[in-house]
């Protein structure tokens, strides 16, 4: 093994490596051998080292376009452990060195403590050599070198008006004792007298106003110096910063990818790289596969709360009891629907009932395609670091063409499932479809990393379809900030469904975390059965570097508040270690007593299915001390199933059928309808540069309206009134009686609003 090392502009035993053309004076560059992982040990590795920093590539090839890694000097400690090795710590990160003799060694540990010292003194604002500093440092050296030198131009104007000053007010002052000495009345004397002191005054005080303009530039000279410093400081550590994110961002990323796809790795680790179906894609564009800082772990699996074991039908045959008949795993009462969606053809959004069903009406299937606009994430997220997100301006690059509102309406894709619900005479088993219900909301979320338009104040949305699917649905945003939409379903079908949901998000750097705060209510009407539920929370990873996905977890309790039937779903967050199924969900059912019925199991992005419970026992204890519960099943069935996406799906934003009929433009709705809304349709139509700007005219002109809200509620307290401040338009605010929480309920009036066309009430909005 050999290592060539490099100083200066070329030359050394580097000089014929493919080093890069003219580095700098204080370049020092060449062949290192880089501790990655025990399964590797050390690799060779093409260590640069510029201005305080050592990078590395792993060709040099690679100098062009991608750097592996890079520390600072500055604060970075340099120990030598034996002849040829050399470690590096900064904070968390550790570079283990080898080079290729003793001789070698220390050429490079001279050359990494020289540059230390330099970086520190830079650091410490001791260099007075500004031929170190950054071509940005000298940029902002010239510009306070021309600010000063404007301020010496107007102090020289200032002076010569000065001097004019002084050479008229001495006349005026002649002038004047020339006319004390005439012979004049005493009072015009007096007054005289009064102009001449008055005109010292104003000479005194134009001396004095320039001797502090002269003042002024001598302290900005004096302090230019150390304001170029503190700046080119400050410059240094935000590129600084950047540049460590940007790094541990790929290093992140290589990371990933090394798990997912490493086929090396021992027999323990195989099933740590190894995932199912649904696993992640790996990023597009990605040619870097630098796995230098990847530590393997053993494989974690997280206990599960229970486990399902097929049963065997014939030992559960009871007579006259709730498992009687059974035969090939299907007993008589097991009457759950099967295959709920056998046919991928959804021609069944009606279901017969026995009466003539109304042709549909015939509904678009395609929006124009989007647009290929690049647009860098970071270069935008990188500034809202600690920042509220809802309130960063983002432009429409990061949407899809349907606000929030058209996004919760999309819920009601699967809404078969609780007209297959009402059906249902036993109230555990019309929790199983419930619990699908609430599971499949979330399909549609698995390739959709785009934001929806965040709905203006008073916006509303409403999905009329009440002739061909049996329901009809009303949102309206009643909140701005925090952003809160209000939403109401019936169906004639025999449910209802109402929510108020607020979104609350944390940007963390490599993620963004999405908690929907707020109960969904869902009540049917012959039964009284009222289920009440709350959203999981929604993660977006890779923000930084890599492709944008979106994973579920948490968990979700499903209460009957009139039978006290409970469903427990637990949503698996994703894990490169585990074995489980990606996208994961499980739950069971129990009654009021605690008695378990039914098991469910599936994905959040595929399928939910239902088995029913024959016989619980508890199995042996976990190595956390958990204990786990063994439940016996019969053949699961299918509740949910997810509907094909159509075709060309990709390039219309990943939207399902419904989906694209949501924004189609349609008569009589509301003149605050988010159809209506311009940026989001100028977008729909690929007009994005158009949509951008009408985006911030509709936000400038909700900020106008707000200002004037806060004023007359400034106005009001002053007047010692009381200010309700905005009223929603169709819902009012009331305490659920069940949570005890203050939610927005529908209070009517809409739908007749709608037929009469009588809007008067609607704000201009758009």
């Amino acid at each position: 093994m050999s290592a060539g090392s490099e100083p200066g502009r070329g030359g050394g035993a580097g000089a014929g490596l493919g080093a890069p053309a003219a580095p700098g004076p204080d370049t020092y560059k060449g062949w290192l051998f880089k501790w990655t992982n025990y399964l590797k040990g050390y690799q060779r590795r093409w260590f640069v080292l510029s201005n305080g920093l050592l990078s590395y590539y792993r060709t040099q090839a690679e100098m062009a376009h991608t750097c592996r890694g890079t520390i600072n000097l500055s604060t970075a400690h340099i120990d030598t452990e034996d002849s040829c090795n050399i470690v590096l710590s900064n904070g968390g990160r550790t570079y283990h060195l080898k080079a290729s003799s003793e001789v070698e060694r220390q050429r490079w540990v001279t050359a990494l403590e020289l540059a230390k010292a330099k970086a520190i003194r830079m650091r410490n604002n001791q260099s007075d050599d500004s031929g170190d500093e950054e071509p940005t440092s000298q940029s902002d050296k010239s510009e306070l070198h021309s600010t000063l030198k404007s301020l010496a131009s107007k102090l020289e104007d200032l002076s010569t008006c000065n001097d004019l000053i002084a050479k008229h007010g001495a006349a005026l002052q002649r002038s004047l004792s020339e006319l004390e000495n005439l012979k004049l009345p005493a009072e015009s004397g007096e007054k005289i007298k009064a102009v001449n002191e008055r005109a010292t005054l104003f000479r005194i005080t134009s001396n004095a106003m320039i001797n502090a303009c002269r003042d002024f530039l001598e302290l900005a000279e004096s302090h230019s110096r150390k304001w170029q410093r503190a700046l080119q400081y400050e410059r240094e550590q935000r590129i600084c910063l950047e540049e460590t994110i940007e790094q541990l961002a790929k290093q992140h990323n290589s990371l990933e990818r090394a798990c997912r796809g490493a086929p090396g790795l021992s027999s323990s680790a195989t099933a740590v790289s190894s995932t199912s179906k649904g696993s992640v894609p790996p990023a597009k564009g990605e040619a870097s596969d630098e796995d230098e800082e990847t530590e393997y772990f053993d494989a974690m699996e997280d206990a599960p709360a229970f486990i399902t074991v097929a049963a065997d039908p014939k030992h559960h045959r009871r007579s006259g009891s709730n498992l009687s008949g059974a035969s090939e795993g299907h007993p008589e009462d097991w009457n759950l629907e099967d295959n709920v969606f056998e046919s991928a053809n959804k021609t069944g959004y009606n279901e017969s009932t026995g009466k003539d069903v109304l042709p549909k009406k015939r509904r678009r299937t395609r929006i124009p395609d989007k647009p290929n606009y690049s647009l860098n994430l970071w270069s935008i997220m990188k500034n809202c670091i600690g920042k509220e997100l809802s309130k960063i301006p983002m432009p429409v690059n990061f949407n899809e063409p349907l606000s929030m509102l058209q996004r919760l309406t999309e819920d009601l894709e699967y809404h078969e499932l609780l007209d297959k619900a009402v059906k249902c005479e036993s109230s555990t088993e019309q929790m199983c479809f419930v619990a699908a219900f609430s599971v499949s909301s979330y399909s549609t979320t698995v390739h959709r990393t785009a934001k929806p338009f965040n709905p203006l104040l008073g916006e509303t949305y409403e999905l009329d379809r009440l002739d061909e699917l049996g329901f009809r649905s009303l949102c309206e945003q009643v909140s701005h900030h925090p952003p809160a939409a209000a939403h109401h379903v019936y169906s004639k079908q025999g449910w209802t469904l109402w929510q108020e949901i607020t979104i609350a998000s944390k940007f963390r750097g490599k993620y963004l975390s999405i908690m929907p705060l707020g109960a969904i209510h869902l009540e049917f009407h012959s039964s009284g059965n009222h289920y009440v539920w709350r959203k999981v929370t929604s993660t977006v990873h890779n923000i930084i570097v890599g492709k944008l996905w979106i994973d579920q977890s948490g968990d979700i309790e499903i209460v009957n508040h009139k039978s006290k039937d409970k469903c427990q779903l637990k949503f698996t967050p994703y894990s490169y270690f585990s074995r489980d199924v990606p996208r994961k969900v499980t739950g069971v059912v129990t009654d009021a007593d605690g008695k378990a019925h039914y098991a469910m199991s599936g994905t959040w992005d595929e399928n939910m299915e239902c088995s029913k419970i024959v016989q619980s026992s508890h199995g042996s204890t976990s190595s956390e001390g958990k204990q786990k519960t063994v439940y016996q099943t019969l053949a699961p069935k299918v509740l949910w199933k997810k509907y094909p996406l159509p075709e060309n799906a990709e390039n219309m934003y990943f939207f399902s059928d419904l989906a694209l009929t949501l924004n189609e433009p349609e008569e009589r709705v509301a003149p605050t309808d988010s159809r209506l809304r311009p940026d989001q349709r100028l977008m729909e139509n690929s007009k994005w540069d158009e949509a951008n700007v009408e985006k911030q005219r509709l936000e400038e002109k909700q900020r106008a309206v707000r200002r004037r809200r806060e004023a007359e509620a400034v106005e009001a307290l002053e007047e010692g009134k009381d200010y309700e401040g905005y009223i929603p338009l169709w819902f009012e605010r009331k305490v659920d009686p069940l949570t005890g929480e203050l939610i927005c309920v529908y209070k009517g009036g809409y739908w007749e609003a709608k037929e009469k066309q009588d809007w008067d009430l609607c704000p201009d909005i758009f």
